[in-house]
């Protein structure tokens, strides 16, 4: 895709979900390294679909033997889903007020996805970054899960007014994961996924492997 499709755009919803029923697997049990900043009680975060997981294993034997992929947030609730949106809707529509409620729905998908298609609520999307060999982030351009309003664009992937080495190492996460058949969602560096309806738009496939489901969820 050369143009940006957001999340709200009416052809993603359209693509068909033929769930193949692939569990979602403990991103712990790998030797990833997972961060702690969304952990709550359930700890659904920590969830992957088992697909997805085995091409994140993939990409990190392709970095660099000093870098290494952070784990961020996987899975998330509908219901959690359904909140972020609501609540970054709700933000938006304070801030401009003379905005339609497409308006406010398209805008509010550059950040968070409508929770009926969302990629994270059917175990496909990973938020994630990189680290050294230390287990230090590295400089990415803008912090984890900025808005666009925030960081004023720079979390779009492709954005100007980086810099060189964050410019550099969003390339080289991109090229490991694009390299194992993720895709990118283009207003969010860190936000890739696969098998979703998204990720099916983006390569042209029939349909959607996952999609929300109850069998989704980690028991």
């Amino acid at each position: 895709m050369s143009e940006i499709i957001l999340m709200s755009d009416p052809r993603v919803a359209a693509v068909p979900v033929h769930e193949c029923g692939e569990r979602l697997v403990d991103v712990r049990r790998g030797p990833l390294l997972v961060d702690l900043r969304k952990q709550d009680d359930s700890d659904a975060f920590f969830y992957l679909r088992e697909g997805v997981l085995e091409r994140l294993l993939q990409a990190q034997a392709h970095l660099p033997a000093d870098l290494g992929l952070l784990v961020v947030e996987g899975y998330r609730p509908p219901t959690l889903q359904r909140r972020y949106f609501e609540e970054y809707a709700a933000r938006l529509r304070a801030e401009q007020p003379g905005w339609t409620d497409e308006q406010i729905r398209s805008a509010a998908s550059r950040f968070v996805s409508p929770p009926e298609i969302a990629p994270h609520s059917a175990g496909a999307a990973v938020d994630l970054t990189l680290v050294d060999a230390d287990g230090r982030e590295l400089d990415l351009g803008t912090s984890m899960n900025a808005t666009p309003e925030e960081s004023a664009g720079a979390c779009y992937t492709d954005a100007d007014g980086i810099s060189a080495q964050a410019r550099a190492h969003r390339k080289i996460l991109g090229r490991v994961l694009t390299a194992v058949g993720l895709v990118n969602y283009p207003t969010e560096w860190w936000h890739w996924s696969f098998g979703d309806r998204y990720w099916a738009l983006a390569t042209g496939a029939a349909s959607a492997y996952y999609g929300p489901s109850p069998h989704s969820v980690p028991e």
